[in-house]
């Protein structure tokens, strides 16, 4: 494959460092990196600026993408309730899509005729990556240098002695210290180390964004939210833009150890993999949300949404953002949204999050029809005829099997 041009998306991080110097020894092509700013906290754009220069890049592109990536990425899977294998946030999956679309515009600004990534051939990252250059320019070539035959690094430690011998600057990373991780301000990931294997407890010590569980003040602290048509506007009665939210909520959940997640997943390719994540914020954000739609949305559109959400975090996990299917399914959510505005009080202990108070204006809840009392909307001897409708199958069923039906359902007395 011939290349005169080529945009790699650039973090900086080890794998990245080493794939500038590595494109330009084998394949003798033009550099240009790109770094999109998600809030990952050391998005130096000066500092990354300089790194990618002195390891070779003719030019590097930093670009604060912090609001569109909460807006129109990360706000819409929240609303959809989408969990990966029911708890992992998504922090990473939804990252990627947008990095990769302003890397081919950049790659169309420039005009490269590749682009390149610093994803393994076993992870979920590479096919998010590829996916959506697939999706936004499928004219370019794409160098997966993990996957490509000219590579010859085999993991980490290796990497780390590729970059030293080319005084490639790792910012602390060494052979000790060699989790890694993937940041931005909606999460915090770790991989690596002592996480590859399950049947060890780790120590926490990877820790950037939160306390342990048993650092964490002995006392509660409550949180006030505000949302309006499924976003969150307001943190303690004070609006603000989302970024400034979220940067606020991750101080005060991480203080209180909320949204820390030891899990072992199963990646797209199929293979298990260990992980520990910070959400604090956001995890305080999806109970509060959570909470709002259980107050304001009615049984069956909201049974019809936790049944899309699956397929909405498997779409979001497995790469395909820029899908037809996940347009569609975004087109529901929004609709679904149209009511959940309201005030959503928490408590926060010990990386516990305690509903302390849900109210909105759409409200579907009545005290008196959802007591003990008789009220006169609902007369209870109605349900006589609904049961007798409702068990009608039942009924049926056991009338014309009886003792003939190969069912059985448990012990029976003798």
């Amino acid at each position: 494959m011939t290349v005169k041009k080529c945009v790699l998306a650039y973090s900086g991080g080890l794998d990245t460092s080493v794939i500038i110097p590595w494109l330009r020894e084998n394949y003798g092509c033009e550099v240009i990196a790109f770094a999109a700013d998600l809030g990952q906290g050391d998005c130096n754009a000066a500092a990354l600026k300089k790194k990618a220069i002195a390891s070779g890049a003719s030019k590097c592109y930093v670009m604060d993408l912090r609001k569109e990536f909460l807006e129109d990425y990360v706000w819409p899977t929240m609303q959809a309730g989408a969990k990966y294998e029911g708890t992992y946030l998504l922090g990473t999956s939804f990252a990627r899509p947008l990095i990769a679309k302003y890397q081919v515009l950049v790659a169309q600004r420039e005009y490269a005729d590749a682009v390149a990534h610093g994803a393994t051939g076993k992870g979920n990252d590479q096919v998010r990556f590829e996916l959506t250059y697939a999706a936004m320019d499928p004219r370019l070539k794409v160098i997966a240098p993990w996957k490509d035959s000219k590579w010859n690094i085999h993991s980490r430690e290796e990497a780390i002695d590729y970059a030293q011998k080319r005084r490639i600057p790792l910012g602390g990373i060494s052979k000790k210290k060699i989790y890694s991780e993937d940041g931005n301000i909606w999460h915090l990931s770790h991989e690596g180390g002592v996480l590859e294997y399950p049947e060890k407890e780790h120590k926490y010590d990877m820790l950037k964004l939160s306390k342990t569980f048993e650092k964490a003040p002995s006392k509660p602290e409550y949180v006030k939210l505000i949302f309006e048509q499924g976003v969150p506007v307001a943190l303690n009665n004070r609006r603000m833009d989302a970024v400034t939210l979220l940067t606020m909520l991750n101080k005060i959940g991480g203080k209180h150890a909320c949204g820390l997640l030891d899990i072992v997943e199963n990646r797209l390719v199929g293979l298990k993999s260990r992980g520990v994540y910070e959400t604090p914020g956001g995890t305080i954000l999806y109970k509060a949300h959570e909470l709002l739609e259980s107050l304001v949305l009615d049984k069956a559109t909201l049974a019809e949404k936790q049944k899309l959400a699956q397929t909405y975090s498997f779409l979001v996990y497995n790469g395909e953002w820029f899908t037809p299917l996940r347009q569609a399914l975004d087109a529901f959510v929004k609709e679904t949204q149209k009511t959940v505005s309201g005030v959503v009080t928490l408590k926060l202990y010990k990386g516990n999050i305690i509903p302390a108070g849900v109210e909105s204006p759409f409200s579907l809840y009545d005290p008196d029809l959802g007591g003990f009392s008789d009220v006169e909307f609902y007369d209870q001897k109605d349900a006589t005829g609904f049961i007798r409708c409702f068990g009608l199958p039942l009924k049926t069923r056991g009338m014309l099997l009886g003792k003939k039906s190969p069912v059985k359902f448990g012990k029976t007395f003798v």
